[in-house]
């Protein structure tokens, strides 16, 4: 008798050993994850959400709690594309994340859109990742690390991006809401020649800092995403005042959107 319970002892201890974090993640509660990059992009979700833990993880606070009736993760985890990726890495392996929201601002690239205009991204593209040669710039296609080598985009979720579209337009009206390309790239372009080739060369309607690498995570971790964007700015010369002044306002508009959202995903 004592053998076979010395036995099932050492079974336990193995199991346990064996199972380590991975099982405590898949018990963990089911979570959407909602990312950005500044505080001023989610002051208005953390002030409406009832946050029961923040775990600071790597530097980055990560709030757990609920939203509008739906258990999430709350972070900021700061500007550019490494700092991104970081942060939607980091939540992806900590908790039991079904599907990735990003909010924040951006920079227009289109005459068609104003300050203040909400963008809902259907497809995302790195627009400095490339070499650098002696005939200058040269910009590479897709991501063979991750899996994609055909094609110059990363494709949201259409779900989620019908769903986003469909919450903005009962937020801000049908006038003032886009679909289509944002282009991510380390640098904040306030440049009237480098957004008209943002527009030539891969059709963007808006850009920012943070997106396509959050999208190449959650492609290589088979998570479903979407990446909305409220304009501060029109990315030209006068894109560094025009963001000082109007950044605040857009990044609130942006997460009143992804609100409306959550409360949608619960009807």
């Amino acid at each position: 008798m004592k053998r076979i319970v010395s036995v099932l002892l050492i079974f336990i201890f193995l199991f346990v050993l064996l199972c380590g974090t991975g099982c405590a993640s898949a018990a963990q509660k089911e979570r959407i994850g909602i990312i950005s990059a500044m505080d001023n992009e989610i002051s208005v979700l953390l002030s409406e959400a009832k946050i029961d833990r923040v775990d600071t993880i790597g530097g980055v606070d990560y709030h757990v709690g609920t939203l509008h009736g739906q258990a999430v993760v709350i972070t900021r985890a700061g500007i550019g594309k490494v700092r991104a990726s970081s942060g939607v890495t980091t939540m992806l392996n900590t908790y039991n994340i079904s599907k990735v929201l990003f909010t924040g601002i951006a920079g227009g690239v289109t005459d068609e859109t104003q300050v203040f205009d909400e963008i809902i991204a259907t497809r995302l593209v790195e627009h400095d990742y490339g070499r650098i040669t002696n005939d200058g710039f040269i910009w590479t296609s897709g991501d063979p690390g991750a899996g994609i080598t055909e094609g110059l985009y990363y494709e949201c979720d259409p779900t989620l991006v019908d769903l986003a579209y469909r919450a903005a337009v009962e937020t801000v009206g049908a006038d003032h809401v886009f679909k289509g390309t944002i282009a991510t790239g380390d640098q904040f372009i306030a440049s009237e020649t480098y957004v008209k080739s943002l527009q030539e060369d891969f059709d963007a309607i808006a850009c920012e800092m943070e997106g396509a690498s959050v999208a190449v995570v959650c492609i290589k971790y088979g998570k479903p995403f979407v990446v909305i964007r409220a304009l501060s700015d029109k990315a030209d010369g006068n894109a560094h005042e025009t963001y000082t002044d109007f950044g605040d306002i857009a990044g609130a508009n942006s997460s009143h959107i992804l609100i409306r959202m959550l409360e949608m995903m619960g009807q």
